[in-house]
């Protein structure tokens, strides 16, 4: 599930070929509502915490998990710039998690270059996390 990313991750994977042998899909929830009616993140937490958090994006990977049915899932939030910084999330500020059905895992990284840049980093890291869980899985 992909927000601030904005489908790269998925462009990215099925750039190889072969990937429909592994790949499903992606949602790319750029706006809240998407985030609430295709993933089931729920509104308060959005509310109180902010998209770009460790609750939402858990809930994200969460709800691309069970709603897609595959086996793994990922899911970034951030702030790509050069707007939308505020103090507590500066510019660059990215909140990502990957799950299977037995584990969740999230982390907050932070990038500090250009928008386009900030999008490649997010989504190589995000890939990595993913294979990360994946190696530990196996």
């Amino acid at each position: 599930a992909e927000s601030c990313t904005g489908g790269y991750i998925a462009h990215l994977l099925t750039s190889v070929a072969g990937s429909s042998d592994y790949y499903m899909g992606s949602v790319v929830s750029y706006a809240y509502d998407l985030k609430e009616q295709l993933l089931g993140v729920d509104h308060e937490e959005m509310a109180q915490h902010g998209a770009v958090s460790e609750k939402v994006v858990t809930q994200m990977v969460k709800g691309a998990l069970a709603n897609m049915k595959t086996d793994y899932a990922v899911a970034v939030s951030g702030i790509m710039g050069p707007g939308g910084g505020l103090p507590d999330k500066p510019v660059g500020t990215v909140w990502m998690a990957v799950a299977s059905k037995e584990k969740v895992m999230a982390k907050k990284m932070h990038f500090r270059f250009d928008r386009k840049r900030n999008i490649e980093l997010t989504a190589t890291q995000a890939l990595l996390f993913l294979r990360e869980l994946i190696v530990d899985k196996t």
